[in-house]
């Protein structure tokens, strides 16, 4: 008689353990989303500080992003090398030490230095922080560690703004950095104590270091473009051309060497065997670029044209927040009662939509009240399609597998936030520059309009006892810096209308989804 092997049922944690290891992975997540745009109210303060100009002191952004997209997608291989709780706890106590070191810095050089570092560290906390909630429950339960992880990644770039905002109106821009450590030690701790620190054996010695090589030169040199092409002008830079051009090749480079190594670092083979990763994959790159084009266009606009302050603009961006939580748990819920998750997603790029077309008909009137309702529909929009697609990414994978497909969707997320803010930047930079030639063009001599608004003003600068010459080059001013804020705020309302764009031309995409199908229990 044959003997056949019995493989042992998985054992998942349960109680107090799990609970832990929840906590550990939420908070670990949100410090690492909350960091990738906590700082960006702060930059004006920071570069005053250690006396940068402010066009140098956007690599304190530029630094961490690079790191952050680099280490992301190879963080699975990484986990199995060294071990899920080593890999782990390390990556939370370099995030922390960094940061440590980040509000300890005086000067530029050495915050970008430590910055990318942080960056190291906080891309792994991503990455794992799904791949152990998604290990922790079973299948059946995969929704619930979904939703879980998804209330990170929807409140992470609404809470980095406010926090960013209130810490730096109210203390300094070092507590950006110093807020992190407190909360860095506890996560490193329980990570140690609850986190089982699996490990592939077979990997160690077989390190694809061509592959690692590759994936950092291509997606390092395209992060860079994405981070700094529009505040220099894209290929007319030839900076930017050449790191375009390093970017392709070692794209291309490292594709073919996943493609053909035995023990690839970054497993994307996988894309060709799961359809839904690969659409998983892509939409979480839609996500990404629609996250960060709101959080970067609404927070301007409310700043620039509305005279909110930081703490009150991203105050503004919490109730959405809230929102998604309640959009996560509901289509949670719905998925689990047997709606299609194409329902789900297309619901989500419809309320996306309709924030967007809403926000596009503001003013400069508009009010703290008048725009709840729209940010509204945008965390109901978030928390609607987030859940089917996070459970895309990883639904059907197991073991090493599931690390690099939550790497592989992580990293398209992180680009799709790069690019939407690449493109939101140009988009807002070329629309308030033709706004404000079509404004200024009908400022003219000739509109009576026009001159009845100057001869009124200067009439009556100079019944205060101003000569004609200057009140006549007062009210030019005045008139100049009316329509510059009138073509500011045309630019973001157009920016709207993009994501809104954005958001029904993703529909298309759901034709390639598979139709569920329904479990058949097996008789014997």
């Amino acid at each position: 008689m044959q003997n056949k092997a019995v493989t042992a049922p998985v054992e998942y944690p349960t109680g107090i353990v799990r609970a832990v290891i929840v906590g550990t992975c939420v908070v670990a997540s949100l410090l690492a989303i909350i960091d990738s745009t906590v700082v960006n109210v702060s930059l004006r303060h920071i570069a005053g500080s250690l006396g940068a100009s402010t066009t140098d002191v956007a690599w304190v952004i530029t630094a961490f992003a690079i790191s952050n997209v680099i280490i992301i997608p190879l963080s699975g291989m990484l986990a199995e090398l060294f071990g899920t709780k080593v890999y782990f706890t390390a990556s939370i106590l370099i995030f922390t030490v960094s940061s440590f070191m980040c509000g300890n810095s005086t000067e530029l050089w050495e915050l970008i230095l430590w910055r990318f570092i942080q960056g190291l560290g906080g891309g792994a906390l991503m990455t794992q922080s799904q791949t152990i909630l998604a290990a922790s429950y079973p299948p059946k339960q995969l929704g619930l560690a979904s939703v879980i992880y998804g209330i990170g990644i929807a409140a992470g770039p609404a809470l980095g703004p406010t926090l960013g905002g209130f810490i730096t109106d109210n203390y300094s821009w070092h507590w950006v950095f110093y807020i992190n450590v407190p909360l860095g030690l506890l996560a490193a701790t329980t990570s140690w104590l609850s986190i089982p620190n699996e490990k592939n054996h077979d990997l160690k010695g077989n390190i694809d270091w061509w592959g690692i090589l590759f994936l950092s030169v291509g997606i390092g040199s395209l992060q860079y473009v994405l981070e700094e092409g529009n505040s220099k002008n894209w290929f007319d830079s030839h900076i930017i051309l050449l790191f375009s051009v390093i970017a392709g090749i070692g794209l291309l480079a490292f594709i073919y060497r996943e493609l053909t190594t035995e023990m690839p670092a970054v497993n994307i083979r996988l894309l060709g065997q799961y359809r839904n990763l690969a659409l998983g994959v892509l939409f979480s790159f839609i996500i990404g670029a629609i996250l960060y084009i709101a959080v970067y266009a609404f927070p301007l606009m409310a700043q620039i044209n509305l005279g909110w302050t930081a703490t009150m603009s991203g105050l503004a961006l919490m109730p959405g927040a809230l929102m998604s939580t309640v959009g996560l748990v509901f289509s949670q819920k719905a998925i689990g009662k047997g709606v299609d998750p194409k329902i789900m997603i297309t619901s989500g790029f419809i309320c996306t939509f309709i924030f967007g077309m809403w926000m596009s008909f503001q003013s400069e009137n508009s009010s703290f009240a008048g725009l709840f309702i729209p940010l509204l529909f945008r965390g109901l929009g978030i928390g609607l399609f987030m859940l089917p697609v996070i459970m895309m990414s990883i639904q059907g994978l197991s073991g090493p597998d599931l690390g690099q497909g939550a790497g592989l969707s992580n990293m398209a997320k992180q680009l799709g936030g790069a690019v939407g803010l690449a493109m939101i930047g140009t988009h807002i930079t070329n629309a308030q520059a033709l706004y404000q030639s079509q404004l200024s063009a009908d400022i003219t001599p000739y509109s009576n309009s026009t001159m009845e608004t100057v001869q009124g003003m200067s009439h009556l600068l100079q019944s205060s006892g101003m000569n004609a010459n200057s009140a006549q080059t007062v009210c030019n001013g005045l008139l100049n810096v009316e329509v510059l804020k009138n073509s500011e705020l045309l630019s973001y309302l157009s920016s709207f209308r993009m994501l809104a764009v954005i958001s029904v031309l993703s529909l298309f995409f759901m034709f390639f989804l598979k139709k569920r199908k329904k479990s058949k229990k097996s008789c014997r």
